[in-house]
């Protein structure tokens, strides 16, 4: 993708030129992408490295992104002055899917002895332009903070250097980046900088002391060589330039977290940075969406385009100690963390709902209303758990004001939708589980499950020939039941204790996250028996956490994986290359485990084995106890900060969703069924 471009610019039309752009057509649009459709528009920048400006910079830009496209395609180029600064001109691509991009070729200042850093320069600045914030005419600031946001962001869809993919993985992921660095300054973005984030969690210190790791490669020849060793994938190739490196340590954050530190502590220039070196290079943020609507989220489902669609357990407050009742939005939150046009959605029943949200293949979004509320609330939650909701892509309530009703609800939690539209839900207060044909509240029918092999129904799969995975929280059990509604078996045994989610993968398996001591809060139990189950935060394990695998057949299971980031395992997903993302509600991180396909997994790891650090997991310390945990079309990995980390409050509900950016494999949205990859 590189290319000769003609050398600089005269100096006069240079300096006419700064900070001015030239559209030949229609009026400017909001954003720094200048819009499909256009004609040639021009951009002028800098280039700068942690050392200052970069000179001679090979400057190109392309689209990726798009539809219909799976390869970058180069727009226009141009070339740095002795400052630092160029105008490239390029014309805007037609498809509003599209990403457009740019990349900033260039030696390290020291020039080098290596030949081939004159041939091939290892130093490689990025900087996406679709969505930039400011107008066209804003001047471009590239640095290599702006190459770890693009690098971070966009990991899922590196190519040879530069990105691509299909539509909406990439787009959404360049929104995601501006979350992360401006590129009109070339600093922290404003979003990254405050809280929820900012000086509150460990993010913005780790993403300066990655920017530093790149400008160590910037100044010397010598910190390239370090840095591209420290990021090498298990089994793969050395990275050739600086933005694939730092791709390839979002892919693989906690192969050698001390080695990629190594430069970056000897050539400090961002702050503030990291004192010491991370048990894995991960970044992620917290979304608040506006400030007043998380309040005990409780799960997440993704849409086509990849918006977040999110359950509430409580009605917004403030202040933890006064009384809360059960939440009355349906949230749908922007892969960048803004609230979707006239969200949150309310009506259609909607109370209190925890673990149960799915689309379904029409777009349609149903929840199921746990009635959840703390302690203190006057309204009674009988009338009020009884009821499923289901609202249409914009967000306007389907179901009547008292809910779905038909089909013997109570205190539904799990909720998963098929291929053919059917949709199933775990009622975790009747054993029983109802199955709503092709979407249809008025055949909707209960299936009980007596004998006591099916008690505390909670998490709901489903697998690629139409059968309900549903397990028994307090059963100790999994039941399976067929594309009609007949139970086939029930599955105990091989540690299956106290279940909750449970996730199948592309060949049918059935992965269960076993947390081995949680009493969720129905039937005779409450909200107390389940703080009292979950103990401490960061306490130890509870016995038997583990995650189960179920084989296609459910005979019986086939294995049960530990490892000691494991404490309470709750929510659990699948990735588009089969791997395995739990959450825990203990221990502030989310853990990644090898799937069935050993050949996604680092070389050498089996089925089971954790691919995150063993002992500590994707930690962050802005994790509450998390509850779901999902994967979007670009990548990224979202969890629940569902409950904080303090005694049982009357409103004991957590903030905010948390996204650990660029982390996993793409998955196609929304999920019936099976996972498929993007």
């Amino acid at each position: 993708m590189r290319m000769r471009v003609r050398r600089g610019h005269h100096r006069a039309a240079l300096l006419a030129a700064l900070l001015s752009i030239t559209v030949a057509t229609g009026p400017a649009p909001a954003s720094g992408d200048p819009g499909p459709g256009k004609r040639e528009v021009s951009r002028d920048g800098v280039v700068r490295g942690g050392s200052g400006p970069v000179p001679g910079a090979a400057v190109t830009v392309y689209e990726a992104g798009t539809r219909f496209g799976d390869r970058p395609r180069r727009l226009g180029g141009a070339r740095t002055d002795d400052r630092g600064r160029f105008r490239v001109t390029y014309t805007p691509p037609r498809d509003p899917g599209a990403v457009v991009y740019l990349t900033a070729d260039a030696r390290p200042a020291d020039g080098g002895t290596d030949d081939r850093a004159r041939t091939t320069p290892p130093v490689r600045f990025a900087a996406v332009l679709t969505g930039a914030p400011g107008g066209p005419g804003q001047r471009l600031g590239v640095t290599e903070r702006t190459t770890v946001a693009a690098g971070f962001a966009l990991a899922q869809f590196t190519r040879d250097g530069g990105f691509a993919g299909p539509w909406p993985g990439p787009r959404n992921a360049a929104s995601v980046a501006h979350n992360l660095a401006d590129v009109t300054t070339g600093g922290v973005s404003p979003f990254l900088a405050a809280p929820p984030n900012g000086g509150q969690t460990s993010t913005l210190r780790a993403f300066n002391s990655l920017a530093d790791a790149l400008a160590a490669c910037t100044a010397e020849l010598r910190g390239c060589a370090e840095l591209f060793e420290a990021a090498r994938v298990p089994g793969g190739e050395r990275p050739r330039d600086t933005l694939q490196a730092v791709a390839d340590i979002a892919r693989a954050p906690g192969t050698r977290p001390g080695a990629v530190f190594a430069p970056a502590r000897r050539h400090p220039v961002y702050t503030p940075a990291l004192d010491s070196a991370p048990t894995a290079w991960t970044l992620a943020l917290r979304y608040e969406g506006n400030g007043r609507e998380f309040d005990g989220p409780g799960n997440v489902a993704f849409d086509r385009a990849g918006d977040a669609w999110v359950v509430n357990n409580y009605v917004y407050g403030q202040d933890p100690r006064d009384p809360a009742c059960g939440g009355r939005e349906l949230l749908r939150i922007r892969p960048d963390g803004r609230d979707a046009p006239g969200a949150p959605y309310t009506g259609g029943g909607l109370y209190g709902a925890g673990y149960g949200v799915a689309v379904d293949r029409s777009g349609d979004v149903w929840a199921a209303n746990f009635g959840f509320q703390g302690r203190g609330c006057p309204l009674d939650p009988d009338p009020l758990f009884r009821s499923v909701s289901q609202f249409d892509p914009r967000g306007r309530a389907l179901s009547p004001p008292q809910g779905w009703r038909q089909g013997d609800f109570v205190q539904p939690q799990g909720l998963a939708t098929g291929r053919d539209g059917t949709v199933w839900v775990a009622n975790c207060g009747n054993r029983s589980v109802t199955r709503i044909p092709q979407g249809r509240p008025g055949q909707a029918e209960n299936i009980p499950v007596g004998d006591g092999r099916l008690v505390k129904p909670f998490g709901v799969s489903l697998d690629g020939r139409g059968r309900a995975w549903v397990t028994g929280n307090g059963s100790d059990s999994v039941a399976v039941f067929g594309p009609e509604g007949a139970l086939e078996r029930t599955v105990t045994g091989g540690g299956l204790r106290r279940p909750m989610g449970i996730a199948s993968d592309s060949r049918g398996n059935q992965w269960v996250s076993n947390s081995g001591g949680v009493r969720v809060p129905c039937e005779d139990d409450t909200s107390q028996d389940l703080a009292d189950s979950a103990g401490p935060a960061g306490g130890p394990a509870a016995d038997g956490a583990s995650v189960i695998m179920l084989d296609p057949d459910g005979s019986s299971p086939a294995a049960s994986f530990t490892t000691g980031s494991l404490l309470l395992p709750w929510g659990i997903a699948v990735d588009g290359s089969d791997t395995v993302w739990v959450a825990d509600f203990s221990g502030q991180r989310v853990t990644r485990l090898c799937g069935v396909r050993t050949e996604a997994c680092p070389p050498g790891h089996r089925t089971g084995q954790p691919i995150s650090p063993a002992s500590a997991g994707y930690g962050f310390d802005g994790l509450v106890r998390n509850t779901g945990v999902q994967v979007d079309p670009s990548g990224n990995v979202w969890l629940t900060n569902n409950w904080e980390l303090v005694p049982l409050q009357t409103n004991p509900g957590g903030r905010q969703l948390v996204l650990f950016v660029g982390l996993a494999t793409p998955v196609r949205t929304p999920l019936i069924g099976l996972p498929r990859p993007l």
